[in-house]
């Protein structure tokens, strides 16, 4: 791959108006802008990280965790850019990086549905479940394992590429560069007999080929290509904080002890630095702070480390030729306790009694919700008369977002998933209970 194409500022879907320059504003800047402006952005803010409605405002929502994200992914790609300074395109500076991996960063969760990664699987149970099977019919085989496979990181390319500000005309119109770090899987819902997940729905195939024959992703398959190398940055900021912070946040929730946290946290920092044994040993600062100075010396660790694997593997990611992950080439002292950090959490945070209640709790809010909207939609697009008068109400709901009578199923049934992964917890479960029979 070259850095070159790969660091394309053209603009997805609007070729024929290219970027005006703009002083202190760069078309990456620009990108995140315009991501962070978006209402699917602002909808995270009442979207679960882990803890399922949580009450205690101090726990991470999918807003804060991306944000977060996005200022580890901006210090990684700054750190890679300096180091591979000389590699780069004589107009390109290291904070360029930085601004296209922040750009992936903050879009990486934007398609995730309500109750985060339960919300899924409860989408994905639903179309599967036998009894639903018919409301599929009609499709081709393909198209119906996009929503049997429903995943959070292809609808987020549906909101960037179509749905967000300049539907069906490339959506947030991000550039190409932004676009392709952002593709952690990059690939369509054809792969998901060898690879579970995926990038990219099959209504969004096309949008994928342009993009990646623009910036020169190596095609390892049919719409199957090797990742963007600033992709393996992204990922790795992700990694480095949902480890580290997950276990912060079940501190808050009274989950983990302090000293479990410390035990993984400490071998991330420099315990003999005066400043470290200094706060640590402070009977005057709480655990919160306490855990809050250790989460901040393991994030910048971690980041070094990371960016160090990246340079140091920079001509193989640039061939195609590198591992899975960052985080699995970094030294062991380092990769040790994020994966102990990991281990931790799923046996004892992912396992907590409330969040596995909720979770279950999900299932019958998402089958609520799809059994009332995609039964709906199937009477509208298929019947030749006036349907019913209860779908003629759910489909209100969806306003101008409802299909038209003879429209194509394949994509109104996506509507419908547009319309409820959109969706956030609250509103979710309180149009279940409305629909239910159950609202007040």
């Amino acid at each position: 791959m070259e850095w070159e194409k790969l660091l394309s500022p053209k603009r997805f879907g609007a070729e024929k108006w290219p970027d005006q320059k703009e002083q202190g504003r760069t078309s990456f800047h620009k990108d995140c802008d315009r991501i962070t402006f978006s209402s699917s952005f602002r909808r995270l803010g009442k979207k679960t990280q882990v803890h399922p409605l949580a009450l205690n405002d101090h726990v991470h929502t999918r807003l804060t965790h991306s944000i977060e994200v996005a200022s580890v992914g901006r210090s990684l790609g700054i750190m890679c850019g300096e180091k591979i300074q000389e590699q780069l395109p004589t107009n390109i500076h290291p904070m360029h990086l930085g601004q296209i991996i922040q750009a992936a960063c903050l879009a990486h969760d934007i398609g995730n549905p309500p109750f985060g990664h339960a919300g899924e699987e409860a989408i994905r149970a639903w179309f599967s479940h036998p009894s639903n099977a018919y409301l599929l019919e009609g499709i081709t085989e393909t198209q119906q394992d996009d929503f049997r496979n429903f995943e959070g990181n292809a609808q987020g390319f549906r909101i960037l590429t179509k749905l967000e500000y300049n539907k069906n005309n490339g959506g947030m119109r991000l550039t190409y560069a932004s676009l392709a770090a952002g593709l952690k899987y990059p690939w369509t819902s054809l792969e998901t007999k060898k690879i579970k997940k995926f990038n990219c729905f099959q209504s969004e195939a096309d949008s994928l080929k342009i993009i990646a024959e623009e910036v020169g992703l190596i095609r390892k398959d049919h719409l199957l290509y090797l990742r963007h190398p600033l992709a393996y940055l992204a990922e790795a900021a992700d990694d480095i904080c949902y480890r580290i912070l997950d276990l912060e946040d079940a501190h808050e929730m009274r989950i983990l002890q302090y000293e479990e946290i410390l035990n993984i946290l400490q071998e991330l920092c420099d315990t003999t630095d005066s400043h470290y044994t200094n706060i640590i040993n402070a009977n005057d600062i709480s655990n919160r702070h306490k855990l809050s100075f250790l989460r901040a010396k393991a994030i910048g660790t971690s980041v070094i480390s990371a960016s160090d694997v990246f340079t140091n593997n920079i001509d193989k990611i640039m061939k195609g030729q590198f591992g899975e992950d960052i985080i699995n080439e970094c030294p062991e002292v380092i990769k040790t306790p994020l994966n102990n950090a990991r281990k931790l959490a799923s046996e004892k945070v992912y396992k907590e009694p409330r969040k596995i209640e909720l979770e279950i709790g999900c299932y019958t809010t998402i089958g609520i919700l799809l059994d009332a909207f995609c039964t709906a939609v199937r009477e509208q697009v298929l019947s030749g008369k006036n349907i019913s008068y209860k779908s003629e109400r759910v489909l209100a709901m969806m306003g101008i977002n409802a299909p038209e009578k003879g429209a194509d199923l394949y994509q109104s049934l996506l509507k419908v998933t547009d319309y409820i992964s959109g969706m956030t917890d609250n509103y979710a479960s309180y149009m279940a209970q409305q629909i239910g029979g159950k609202g007040k």
